[in-house]
């Protein structure tokens, strides 16, 4: 919770608009200079590592914020959120360019990613630490993913999305087992987030847990549909013969 004189986020206002575009921006120069990164590939590396160091450097001052202001707790502080995860994933992508790791930040990263951009759980505004974490992350997973897809030519496919249901049905229990030794609320799986979001609209409790199965589904395979590999190039090569 915000204290006092400390700035309180509001979901669509100016500095959530500003995030937004920050993150769209970022994809947009990400695509357009593609091929500039493959041609300092020898560079890829350092480069990657640098900012695995990043995303991992925010999230641990993140936590050092929270046990300095004494918010430090295992009801919500453990990284066990979605996002979390998937950033946890991201960094070891980032150093391994582990391809079945690809297939989890691809598509459960963007999906929840996204999700939180457009509805961010966030106390905290612009200029404070928080906000610059909480959009730095988020913006980082989506980067991540489609740094692999764009310059390392990683291709999402229609089993990588099975691997990260199976993956991500696993967790659960997992979690469901911590939130309920720590009185916790992990992954929104014992209630919905105070603020606006998309749970608002997949029904009660427990029932959108399962309608969120449902959106997660149907989230991965447009996001198979959007990035798959058409096989464009072998039809160009076919014209041009």
């Amino acid at each position: 919770m915000a204290e006092k004189n400390e700035p309180v986020f509001i979901m669509f206002s100016a500095e959530h608009f500003a995030a937004i575009i920050v993150l769209f921006l970022s994809l947009f120069l990400l695509f357009m200079f593609k091929k500039k990164f493959k041609i300092h590939s020898k560079k890829l590396v350092l480069f990657e590592r640098l900012f695995a160091l990043s995303l991992l450097i925010m999230e641990l001052l993140y936590h050092a914020w929270l046990i300095r202001i004494g918010r430090w707790n295992l009801i919500d502080s453990l990284p066990l959120e979605l996002c979390s995860i998937s950033l946890i994933m991201a960094i070891f992508l980032l150093w391994t360019a582990n391809k079945h790791i690809y297939d989890f930040v691809f598509y459960a990263g963007i999906g929840g990613a996204l999700q939180a951009m457009a509805t961010p759980v966030l106390d905290l505004s612009f200029p404070h630490f928080r906000y610059f974490h909480f959009f730095y992350t988020h913006i980082g997973i989506i980067i991540t993913a489609l740094y692999f897809t764009w310059v390392k030519g990683y291709i999402p496919t229609f089993k990588g999305i099975i691997k990260t249901l199976v993956m991500l049905n696993i967790l659960l229990p997992i979690v469901f087992a911590v939130n309920y030794i720590f009185q916790g609320n992990y992954m929104f799986l014992k209630a919905k987030p105070v603020n606006e979001s998309l749970l608002d609209i997949l029904g009660p409790y427990p029932w959108y847990i399962l309608s969120l199965e449902v959106v997660a589904i149907v989230i991965f395979v447009v996001l198979w549909l959007l990035f798959r590999d058409w096989g464009w190039g072998m039809i160009r090569q076919k014209f041009k013969g």
